[in-house]
């Protein structure tokens, strides 16, 4: 492997330019340009983290995808679209690796300002079948001879999505749509449920394999083992896998099904996608593949197969390069836990993420009360709902991006029965390489307004433990506790004083100026005070702990100064310094106000810290605007 920035590439790989070139290609090389790219894949997300786990798995599936089919003239859509990288490098991006997932690089997933053939820039799972089907219709209104490759997981088809699409397809006959199932058994963590179950079923038949290997047996003893006999030997799979593992779950749907074949095998999968391709109407090519397919490390990664190392890792050893941090996930791991074991009707749900939202650490201590319903958030909810109904108290941790799927869930079936169950949102903010999809700057807008659902935003570990058990604490009505990505900071943000359940981080006599600090920005808060000290501005830093509803005496505090600024991670419009200025207007207080925080806009990938400077969401930022603000109003 390269120790250079620059990812190694071999020559094969180094000759893609465009798409076109990889098309001309013997075939014969085909199998060392797959070796290949896994050594490229790996070098280069060693660099810069990434997906690496799920990419690997799709070498061989994506190298066929592009022999059969003309991309962009067939349009080809991934579900979640992390497992593009491969497609990026045969599409002549290779070069650009060295930036992945970086600030103006390339990003993690599909970008139509990459490429043509990117078509959806989609990061949420179980989506890419809804998409394909209204693709492929679009295609036959036209009259146009034109394919729609949709790529989707087993995991993601754990999703409800997936099923509403699938019953659609299955009614029309004349959709050029092709439907490639990459079973691997596992989304972040092994996929659950019955759907799992089924797959499995149609993996492991035990009919299939000894007859399978008797007609092999019959078909190597002829005098030229061929393409000829390959294609014999493919033949006389497909029927026994019609005879022997009845396609039900699919073909019950009205839907021909291929498969399953070998996802690592690139003659059987081009010879099924050729079929799949001439059929004329929506087909499923069930794929069997290996996530870290090629590479130790992933393989030997029991929990998540190496599904996406945020940060450099040893291209050797799969080990970081870098003393990990502690981070907030695993400070809310720790007090899970430590609630569950205090209180016995403490439940988790996880969907699809256990691992990522901290509540493995549960699953290993009490098994049989954590639940992962797969890529289904708003079963997540709802079920949660039922779980409450009946005396427990339900903890749904799940990423604060894809929790804005179960909103409807949240607002009538959870708040408006008024039922004990606690939210947690992880990666909450400005969360940076993954992009504008996965940042969960949406939240507070939109759930601030479910009546009755209160929004708490720790500053640190201990907050976050407090918060936590306060929010459990609560037993007429939904919770919800919102942090970011990264490292928790590496000291706790003391308060010099409480008041009425309000946090004083700063404090000066005689201040005009409040800043109230929404969550994990407190520090960056605390740090303009002391910047506006110094240029004679007397400042009181508060922290309201609990940032919806707006606490009351919040309201009658900022009631008091001369000028309030609010600084929070989530979308300005609609978010906490919206909530307080409206508080304060209902009061009758003309305070004025200025907030800090997320444009409404789509912000580009790029590290935390970086997105966050673009935002004038730091201390110096903040410190210059208000301390601007204050002269413009002192000599008013």
């Amino acid at each position: 492997m390269s120790s250079h920035d620059e990812p190694e590439m071999g020559p094969l790989l180094s000759s893609i330019g465009r798409l076109a070139d990889f098309k001309s290609l013997d075939e014969a090389d085909l199998p060392r340009l797959a070796d290949e790219i896994r050594e490229f894949l790996v070098d280069a997300v060693a660099k810069t983290g990434g997906h690496i786990g799920p990419n690997l798995g799709v070498v061989e599936l994506t190298m066929a995808i592009h022999r059969v089919f003309d991309s962009p003239h067939d349009q080809i859509v991934y579900d979640t679209g992390h497992q593009s990288y491969v497609h990026k490098a045969l599409t002549g991006r290779a070069g650009s690796f060295t930036a992945l997932r970086r600030r103006g690089g390339l990003t993690g997933y599909p970008s139509q300002a990459e490429s043509p053939h990117d078509l959806v820039e989609n990061s949420h799972a179980s989506t890419a079948l809804s998409y394909a089907d209204g693709l492929a219709k679009a295609h036959a209104l036209a009259g146009a001879d034109r394919h729609v490759v949709a790529v989707v997981g087993d995991g993601a088809l754990t999703g409800g999505m997936c099923w509403e699409a699938l019953n659609n397809i299955a009614a029309r006959d004349d959709l050029k749509l092709v439907i490639v199932v990459n079973d691997n058994g596992r989304s972040y963590a092994p996929t659950v449920g019955g759907l799992a179950k089924r797959l499995a079923g149609l993996r492991l038949n035990p009919g299939y394999e000894p007859a399978l290997e008797k007609i092999k047996q019959t078909v190597e003893k002829l005098p030229v083992f061929g393409r000829a006999a390959y294609a014999a030997l493919h033949a006389a799979k497909t029927g026994l896998k019609d005879a022997l593992a009845p396609q039900g779950m699919f073909s019950d749907l009205g839907i021909k099904y291929f498969g399953p074949v070998d996802g690592h095998d690139l003659d059987e999968l081009t010879e099924a996608l050729e079929r799949a391709k001439g059929f004329g109407g929506p087909v499923i090519v069930h794929a069997l593949t290996e996530k870290g397919h090629g590479w130790a490390p992933a393989r030997a990664d029991e929990a998540e197969q190496m599904h996406a190392p945020s940060a450099a890792f040893d291209p050797v050893t799969g080990e970081p390069v870098a003393a990990s941090k502690r981070r907030w996930t695993g400070v809310f791991a720790e007090e899970l836990v430590s609630q569950a074991e205090a209180r016995q009707d403490l439940v988790a749900i996880t969907a699809a993420m256990p691992g990522p939202t901290g509540v493995d650490a549960l699953m290993r201590r009490f098994p049989d009360r954590v639940f992962d319903v797969g890529i289904a958030e708003q079963h997540a909810v709802t079920s949660a709902a039922g779980l409450a109904m009946n005396g427990m108290h339900p903890v749904v941790a799940v990423y604060s991006t894809f929790m804005n799927r179960a909103f409807d869930q949240t607002v009538l079936d959870v708040a408006m029965h008024r039922l004990p169950v606690t939210f947690v949102l992880d990666r909450a903010g400005i969360t940076g390489p993954d992009g504008p999809s996965h940042y969960g700057v949406w939240d507070t807008s939109i759930f601030r307004v479910v009546p009755g659902l209160r929004i708490a935003a720790p500053r640190d570990a201990a907050t976050l433990r407090q918060e936590f058990a306060e929010a459990l604490a609560v037993d007429d009505g939904p919770t919800m506790l919102r942090f970011p990505t990264g490292a928790v900071p590496a000291e706790d943000i003391g308060a010099v004083d409480t008041r009425e359940g309000l946090d004083i981080l700063v404090e000066s006599d005689g201040a005009e100026l409040l800043i109230v600090a929404c969550g994990s920005l407190a520090g960056i808060a605390v740090e303009a005070a002391g910047r506006l000290a110094e240029q004679g501005v007397g400042t009181v830093v508060v922290d309201p702990r609990w940032i919806s509803p707006v606490p009351d005496a919040l309201v009658k505090l900022a009631g008091q100064y001369r000028l309030v600024a609010t600084v929070e991670d989530g979308m300005r419009t609609g978010g906490f310094g919206d909530a307080l200025a409206q508080a304060l207007r209902d009061s009758g207080d003309e305070v004025p106000l200025v907030d800090f925080a997320v444009a409404r806009d789509w912000h580009p990938h790029g590290t935390r810290p970086e997105l966050l400077a673009d935002l004038g969401l730091t201390a110096e930022a903040i410190a210059e605007r208000l301390e601007a603000e204050v002269a413009r109003r002192g000599e008013s």
